[in-house]
């Protein structure tokens, strides 16, 4: 197990780093928002909202770069009130953008026990529960910090996994936990609201915006310029989050088999989760599923925000343990009506 990543390299090296890595690229997201904000303010310099120079392109991109002096301190004063209303509000609105609820020990005895107990040989606090009423195969963790953490799985998963394949799920996902990625994931997914809205903005403002002010001899260029800044501050932004999924599934897939003891038992619930995960939710919050794969394969498979159920098995075989899964035809994945 210490050589998930490398013999020579323990678990919890790895954590350690993958941790301190999280907080740097986290730490770049204020650099793409101000990067976003230049770019929309040449856009709109472009489009004659915003006054220009009268003069070269460069004295027109100087003048955008200079107004970030109180357009940035402004746009940082809205994201720190729309983060403190995700900080307080972001279960509640995870819950209704995939339609969890949540459970109690009387709900689904069998469930809790399993999480509970998970939660007692760790000396944590256990969770809150949540159920999604979905035929699809997933789970994920949320929550920002103690008291406020919670684990949910979908009907689906529960109908379709035995005893020891469901344990090792919700140990993944309390890895999450343990780990604090969880909460590094659910920032994330604040940040890249935030960049999303100002991304959307500046894509609307083309199409919307009737031009009511004066004309700029260099529109073309601002507006091709602001768009491109805008484009690549997104996509990194993308590139980021994504960054952020893969890395942590390596590592939640290793802490299950170091709570349960069983890598088959992991391996055996990826194969049954493969190809049946498909959950409706919002881009941000699909990052944080216990898998979440595009249909097909090719450039989007490239940004996928979870690594291969394949590479994932493989590294169990290979570092914790676990033996080869049967192929997923052999498999019975079938869903009992209840």
């Amino acid at each position: 197990m210490a050589a998930f990543y490398g013999r020579a390299v323990g678990l919890k090296t790895h954590i350690w780093a993958n941790n301190t890595r999280s907080a740097l690229l986290l730490a770049g997201f204020p650099v793409l928002m101000a990067l976003m904000l230049y770019g929309a303010q040449l856009v709109l310099m472009g489009m004659g909202i915003i006054e220009g120079t009268g003069g070269s392109l460069g004295a027109d991109m100087a003048r955008a770069a200079g107004m970030l002096g109180w357009t940035l301190p402004a746009a940082a004063v809205v994201s720190a009130i729309w983060f403190a209303i995700a900080y307080v509000g972001n279960q509640a609105m995870i819950d209704a953008m995939t339609g969890a609820r949540k459970v109690e020990r009387r709900d689904e005895p069998e469930l809790y026990n399993l999480l509970e107990n998970l939660c007692i040989s760790r000396g944590m606090r256990t969770p809150a529960l949540r159920i999604i009423e979905d035929p699809s195969l997933n789970a994920y963790a949320s929550g920002l910090h103690e008291g406020r953490y919670s684990v949910t799985v979908t009907r689906g998963l529960m109908h379709s996994l035995d005893r020891d394949e469901m344990e090792a799920v919700l140990a993944h996902e309390l890895t999450h936990v343990i780990n604090k990625d969880v909460r590094t994931m659910v920032i994330a997914s604040i940040f890249a609201g935030i960049i999303s809205v100002i991304a959307e903005m500046v894509f609307r403002g083309l199409f919307y915006a009737r031009g009511g002010g004066r004309n700029n001899k260099n529109a073309g260029p601002l507006i091709l310029i602001g768009l491109a800044i805008a484009a690549v501050g997104f996509g990194l932004a993308l590139v980021i989050r994504m960054t952020l999924s893969r890395s942590r599934e390596f590592v939640a897939d290793a802490g299950s088999v170091e709570l349960t003891k069983k890598p088959d038992a992991m391996i055996s619930a990826l194969r049954k989760v493969s190809g049946r995960s498909q959950l409706k939710a919002p881009d941000e919050v699909q990052g944080m599923f216990l898998e979440n794969r595009p249909d097909k394969a090719g450039f989007m498979d490239m940004l996928a925000t979870h690594p291969p159920i394949e590479k994932r098995i493989e590294a169990l075989v290979r570092y914790a343990g676990g033996r080869e899964a049967p192929p997923p035809d052999r498999i019975d994945t079938a869903v009992p009506t209840t």
